[in-house]
C-alpha cells in the first residue's frame, strides 16, 4: 500500500477535537467542490513538492508520545485515500487516540476505518436533498446520509458540524438539518460560520461572519454555534 499523501501537518491543535490537544494530519484529495472550502489547496490528490513525507509524520508523532491527547486525520477528505486505514493503524501503534474529519462521500471506506477510530467530526453540508447544489456532485446527499447512519450505528463518539453562509443556507435549511438529526437521535449540531473565500465573499456590510439569524438557529435545542 502506498503511503498517504500528506498536504499539511498542524503539530499542535486545540480546535480539531473538542477538549483535546492533537496533531492534525491533512490528507490530499476530495471529490466535492463546496464553495466555502477552507482548504482548497488540498482538493486535488496529486502530490506536490510541498507535501510532507509520511515517514516524517510518523517520526514527529513518535517524538510527541505522552505530549498529545490524540491525532486527527483531516483534509481535504481523508477517506479519499485508500491508504487511510493503514495510516490509522500506524498511528494507533504509537499509542495515540485517533480522530477523523469526514463529510462521508464514501460510506464503505468510512465503515472500514471506524473500528480504529476514537472520535469523528462529521461535516454536514445541507439538508441531504440539497447536497448536489453545494457539492456539485450528483448523489452526494445519499452517500452522506448512509455514512452518517453507519457512524451512528458504530457507537464511535462523534460530533456533527454544519458550515453556514447565508448565500447558501438560510435559517430554514439549518432548522431542517437540525430536525433530521434529532429524528436520528443525534444529540447536538455545531453550526460553524463560513469564512469568506475568493468565490464566496464576506457580507457586504463588512461583518466577518455574514448574517445568519443565529438567535433563531440557537433556539433549536439541538443546535449550538461556533465561530
Amino acid at each position: 500500500m502506498d503511503d498517504p499523501r500528506v498536504g499539511g501537518l498542524a503539530r499542535f491543535s486545540t480546535v480539531d477535537w473538542p477538549d483535546r490537544l492533537t496533531a492534525t494530519v491533512f490528507l490530499r484529495g476530495c471529490p466535492w467542490r463546496c464553495p466555502y472550502c477552507h482548504n482548497p489547496d488540498l482538493l486535488t490528490a496529486d502530490r506536490t513538492g510541498a507535501d510532507i513525507p509520511w515517514p516524517d509524520v510518523l517520526a514527529f508523532l513518535d517524538r510527541r508520545r505522552d505530549l498529545l491527547d490524540g491525532v486527527v486525520f483531516s483534509g481535504g477528505e481523508p477517506t479519499a485515500q485508500r491508504a487511510l486505514a493503514d495510516a490509522v493503524r500506524a498511528v494507533r501503534a504509537l499509542g495515540f487516540a485517533v480522530g477523523l474529519h469526514t463529510a462521508g462521500p464514501w460510506p464503505d471506506r468510512l465503515a472500514a476505518v471506524l473500528p480504529g477510530l476514537d472520535w469523528v467530526g462529521f461535516d454536514m453540508k445541507a439538508p441531504f436533498e440539497d447536497y448536489d447544489r453545494i457539492t456539485g456532485v450528483p448523489g452526494s446527499g445519499g452517500r452522506a446520509r448512509e455514512s452518517l447512519c453507519r457512524l451512528i450505528d458504530s457507537g464511535v463518539p462523534f460530533e456533527v458540524r454544519l458550515t453556514v453562509h447565508p448565500a447558501i443556507l438560510d435559517d430554514q435549511a439549518v432548522d431542517r438539518v437540525a430536525a433530521t438529526l434529532a429524528d436520528q437521535g443525534v444529540p447536538d449540531l455545531v453550526v460553524q460560520h463560513a469564512r469568506p473565500t475568493a468565490t464566496l465573499p464576506a457580507d457586504p456590510d463588512g461583518r466577518p461572519f455574514p448574517a445568519l439569524s443565529v438567535t433563531r438557529a440557537a433556539a433549536v435545542p439541538l443546535v449550538t454555534t461556533r465561530a
